[in-house]
């Protein structure tokens, strides 16, 4: 099933987060704390204006893991440059083996047409679907996620922030999902974001119909 990562929006989702109902997602601009015992994933900070560049990220990163521990870590995505392919694999190949020497699973981010260039499965431990709204939504990204299931890789796709998009998630495999949906509104989204995972686990289907 699905876990959905979130930013911890104040205490009721922090809570939520403690009680290993969703995961927390942290990025170098964030600044908020790990809520105790919760699972967490690195992201990068690319897409949108938290970039910090590559050696303040990988102290932060580094940082990171030695506070809040390897073992609670699900994945650190290696710098990509979004919505371009060519521009993803240069940046990312460099650090993919560096994450995984802190002792967490790298995650390397598929952009559309990241397929024509070649996947470096290899190097990494978790596929990360990003791209344009309509290619990670599309067969080429659902293509890829399986194809990592099938290589023993997980599978995470960004920007989830409805009900539809997380069915799309659990449809794809994917292991983990995030969006900013309890950012705005946390008060009335956590109980709507519970129930759609409520929902999702007990009609893992619907999505078919």
């Amino acid at each position: 099933m699905v876990r959905y990562l979130g930013t911890p929006s104040g205490p009721d989702v922090r809570a939520a987060m403690s009680a290993g109902l969703i995961g927390c997602m942290t990025t170098p601009a964030q600044g908020n704390r790990i809520p105790d015992g919760a699972m967490y994933a690195c992201d990068n900070g690319k897409f949108g204006k938290g970039w910090p560049g590559s050696t303040k990220w990988f102290e932060w990163l580094t940082r990171t893991v030695d506070r809040y521990g390897p073992e609670r870590c699900l994945w650190a995505v290696a710098p990509d440059a979004p919505f371009d392919a060519a521009g993803t694999l240069a940046e990312s190949l460099p650090w993919l083996a560096r994450i995984r020497e802190l002792g967490v699973p790298a995650a390397f981010a598929a952009q559309d047409g990241c397929d024509q260039l070649g996947i470096p499965w290899d190097a990494f431990d978790v596929l990360f679907i990003a791209g344009t709204t309509e290619w990670k939504v599309g067969p080429v990204a659902e293509q890829l996620a399986r194809e990592a299931r099938e290589r023993g890789k997980a599978v995470h796709m960004g920007r989830v922030n409805s009900l539809q998009r997380l069915r799309t998630a659990e449809w794809f495999g994917c292991d983990t999902a995030d969006g900013t949906y309890l950012a705005y509104g946390p008060d009335l989204n956590l109980p709507r974001l519970l129930d759609w995972i409520a929902e999702l686990h007990h009609q893992p289907s619907l999505f078919a119909a």
